[in-house]
């Protein structure tokens, strides 16, 4: 129950925060083109707060509902404005500077995410040293000539310090299908270059994991002892009595002295029967579990619904990536730039049916990043707001009605025809609009469930 009153707020404090800035673009432009602002509420429905501030007596809202929110100009489409404020309607000003208001959302989002990405690098954030621990058989990593103790160096140029860092970079060449270049210190101390060819790949194969499941290139850690690190209530082994803590010594009388031991005994048997000897407390004590059948890669395996206790890393395989100002700056760019790029390429392989709709997520997988990130600690929260915040700024730039896109789309059609739209006309572009978001969220919220579930 505490996990979920910690995840919950998480949730409402990162929707928040991302609301109002994004909404706070609308309104300082707006302001600044001269145009009234009656409302800016946080969240929709019954207000719960409210006061006036301002020339304006622009009322400040806290609303019951807190899943967005919204800014509420002066417009003759939406009611009857005094002459003396006609000036100051928002359908009244040029397209130009209604154009200007309605990217200052978006352009909110993106530029939040650049300051949090460059205080992050600023401060620093821990990772691991790119070096390579294994490379699998037969993989792209293999093909491409990468050896156990190459160490990173660059990836097409761009400087490597840390096995995470350039992720998003690699992410988006793999949509793209192209090949890059690692440069590689090798077990010699040469440098080294490695080309990995990612034409083979597909979209569905880029995401968490591209390394190491596709590409076949595993960091270089400690052995993982096979100890219970965390347990799903919903799994196998948690319903047959298994706890966190406890280090598996046997499983059907055969030794187990790794964590990969066992997760490949176990991935092997699905819906079978496994005597699994543990060690509690230094009491020997044997479980009777039968692995879950589930579907990866296109393989049935099996699953009893525990996780590895992550040891900590030795202090020579840990590294602080940490910038200058300028330099913290212009790495906030770049990666807010390559996520950007990586949202609006995933949609784009979406709508070619390249990437399955599965991928989309609702409010309680977002609600349960907050909560597993805030609990990692303020950088991970920090670096997962960035994150939405770009998709966030990515969505509403689609052409859909009712978004910022939609309206954007609008304004481009009626400086191409010389005139505004028909009334009737923006009637059914919102109603398809509504519809179709409605649409969106109805699927988001099923694949949430399904992952629930699952």
């Amino acid at each position: 129950m505490i996990e979920f009153f910690y995840t919950l707020i998480a949730f409402v404090v990162a929707i928040s925060v991302l609301v109002v800035v994004h909404e706070f673009g609308h309104y300082w432009v707006a302001r600044r083109m001269g145009v009234k602002v009656l409302r800016f509420s946080l969240g929709f429905g019954k207000p719960l707060w409210m006061r006036r501030f301002g020339r304006d007596q622009t009322e400040w809202v806290i609303a019951a509902v807190p899943l967005g929110g919204y800014v509420k100009m002066l417009d003759e489409h939406e009611g009857k404005v005094a002459r003396k404020d006609l000036a100051r309607a928002f359908n009244r000003q040029p397209t130009l500077k209604r154009v200007a208001i309605v990217v200052a959302g978006p352009l909110f989002n993106f530029l939040f995410a650049i300051l949090a990405y460059s205080i992050l690098n600023m401060v620093g954030t821990e990772g691991m040293r790119p070096v390579v621990g294994k490379v699998a058989e037969s993989s792209l990593a293999q093909q491409a000539g990468f050896r156990q103790g190459d160490e990173f160096i660059a990836i097409d140029g761009h400087k490597v310090q840390s096995w995470d860092q350039r992720r998003l970079y690699l992410y988006a060449r793999a949509l793209d299908r192209v090949t890059v270049t690692f440069t590689v210190r090798d077990l010699d101390g040469l440098t080294q270059e490695r080309v990995l060819d990612l034409s083979s790949l597909s979209a569905a194969d880029v995401g968490a994991g591209l390394l190491e499941r596709r590409v076949g290139l595993f960091p270089s850690l400690p052995e993982l002892e096979p100890v219970i690190g965390t347990l799903d209530a919903r799994g196998t082994a948690a319903q047959s009595g298994l706890q966190v803590g406890d280090r598996v010594i046997a499983i059907d009388g055969l030794p187990v002295k790794t964590w990969q031991d066992m997760v490949k005994t176990v991935s092997a048997q699905p819906d079978v029967s496994l005597r699994l000897r543990v060690e509690r407390s230094g009491v020997t004590q044997e479980f009777s579990v039968t692995p879950q059948p589930v579907e990866s890669a296109g393989q049935r395996i099996g699953r009893i619904g525990v996780g590895v206790r992550i040891p900590e890393l030795p202090a020579d395989m840990r590294v602080m990536v940490r910038h200058a100002p300028l330099s913290a700056l212009a790495e906030g760019v770049e990666t807010t730039w390559h996520m950007s790029a990586l949202t609006l390429k995933m949609l784009v392989k979406m709508l070619k049916l390249e990437v399955s709709t599965k991928t989309i997520s609702g409010p309680l997988t977002i609600a349960q990043y907050a909560g597993a990130s805030a609990q990692i600690g303020l950088d991970r929260f920090v670096m997962f707001l960035a994150v939405v915040s770009i998709s966030l700024g990515v969505l509403n730039l689609l052409p859909i009605p009712v978004l910022d896109g939609g309206h954007l789309l609008i304004y481009l059609i009626e400086g191409i025809q010389g005139k505004p739209l028909s009334e009737t006309v923006l009637h059914w572009a919102q109603q398809a609009g509504v519809a179709l978001l409605i649409a969106l969220m109805a699927l988001a919220f099923y694949n949430d469930f399904m992952r629930i579930l699952s």
